[in-house]
């Protein structure tokens, strides 16, 4: 019976969510969840599954619409999966590309990295940085969670001086056959006994409860290099988990890798747009009318910018190589100046005649004034349009 719960609430995501922000809070979820990691907690077997359902909807558009519309009466009568009576493997065989290629996607019953070589879980976690970081590049101390083999047990889950004991269930084959319909067919799916290895642990280690991993704290310093989005992440390599033990007891094999994922904080005074900054420029009226040298701030401090006479409210220049660096070139871009006339609130008796005698001098026609509005102009600047 799939489930009744919104499905952006079992995410933790809004409803304007990217496609990316989908997948990242379904694999946190998958991870948190994770039965290997919550052995015997039917309550977390459950969230896993449920996030499963989830993301099966939500990452694929035309479901996603529907369920947007309809809710989940939209989506009766529609192809999916009923995912609360699906074994586990079979969830991770089916997302197991959103899992790094291996990471929490290894099945607990045996499933292998290229070349055969056992694989640990991947780990996610996040960092901000600030505009000025991004430009510079930055280092970060992150603490995380991670399991390991537990050293009692050197990863068997059996109490020192036992050992595992052959699965009744399959006799140690790790496997179980099902009659299909009508007995025409069998199904081999891994043992529920044993979850696929063969042997069941009767005497546990009182470290890890017979898991052959413990939870461990974890301290690194990471470098974020110049340049990252917003959403990003830095991969440190071998930073993960160890292969379970289903695949690997001691825990030899390859190592997860650690997902750093990059949060750029918003700047108070600069908007960007890839690798260029917008930054809106007060001038004051005689500044716009005259022309004048201004100091315009940077990310790295201020630089002096020449104003054409007679720039227009909304102008917007060029600035080249003011902006942040490519992740890839290290070529910094440009910073895109938008003219923000500022007009005088109070105003002298000189200041008021001076003025009311320019009025006098003026002479436009300003409903036959056709110009463009500012956002094209922003766009146009910016893509060099």
């Amino acid at each position: 019976m799939p489930t009744t719960r919104d499905y952006y609430e079992i995410l933790s995501v809004e409803r304007t969510a990217s496609g990316d922000e989908i997948k990242r809070a379904y694999r946190r979820l998958a991870m948190k969840h994770h039965p290997d990691r919550n052995p015997g907690d039917a309550a977390a077997e459950a969230k896993f599954k449920e996030g499963a359902e989830a993301y099966e909807v939500l990452s694929d558009a035309e479901r996603r619409a529907t369920y947007d519309r309809f809710g989940h009466a939209g989506l009766r009568g529609t192809p999916g999966h009923d995912f609360r009576s699906m074994n586990v493997e079979d969830i991770f065989s089916m997302f197991n590309d959103i899992f790094s290629g291996g990471g929490l996607g290894a099945s607990r019953t045996g499933r292998r990295g290229s070349r055969g070589v056992p694989r640990g879980y991947d780990l996610e976690t996040e960092v901000e940085l600030t505009l000025e970081e991004v430009l510079s590049g930055a280092s970060r101390d992150v603490e995380f969670k991670r399991l390991d083999v537990c050293r009692t047990c050197e990863g068997s889950g059996a109490k020192p001086g036992t050992r595992p004991a052959t699965c009744s269930m399959c006799k140690g084959n790790g496997q179980v056959a099902h009659a299909g319909l009508g007995g025409m067919f069998r199904m081999v799916t891994a043992c529920p006994q044993c979850r696929g290895t063969g042997t069941v642990i009767t005497d546990k280690c009182g470290d890890c409860r017979g898991n052959g991993r413990v939870s461990v704290k974890r301290n690194l310093s990471v470098k974020i290099p110049p340049g990252v989005q917003d959403g990003q992440a830095v991969r440190v390599q071998g930073e993960g988990e160890p292969p379970p033990r289903e695949l690997s007891a001691s825990g030899e094999g390859v190592r997860g890798d650690l997902h750093v994922v990059i949060r750029v904080r918003e700047h108070q005074r600069f908007e960007r747009d890839g690798d260029h900054l917008l930054l809106a420029l007060p001038v004051a009226f005689t500044q716009a009318v005259l022309g004048a040298r201004v100091e315009v701030p940077t990310l790295a401090g201020s630089t002096m910018f020449d104003l054409p006479a007679a720039t227009q409210h909304g102008a917007l220049f060029r600035v080249s190589g003011e902006g942040v660096p490519n992740l890839r070139t290290g070529r910094r871009g440009d910073l895109v100046l938008v003219i923000q006339l500022v007009v005088p609130r109070k105003l002298t008796d000189k200041q008021r005649q001076l003025l009311k005698e320019y009025a006098k001098t003026e002479d436009y026609d300003l409903t036959s004034m056709d110009r463009p509005s500012l956002w094209n102009k922003i766009k146009d600047a910016v893509t060099g349009s």
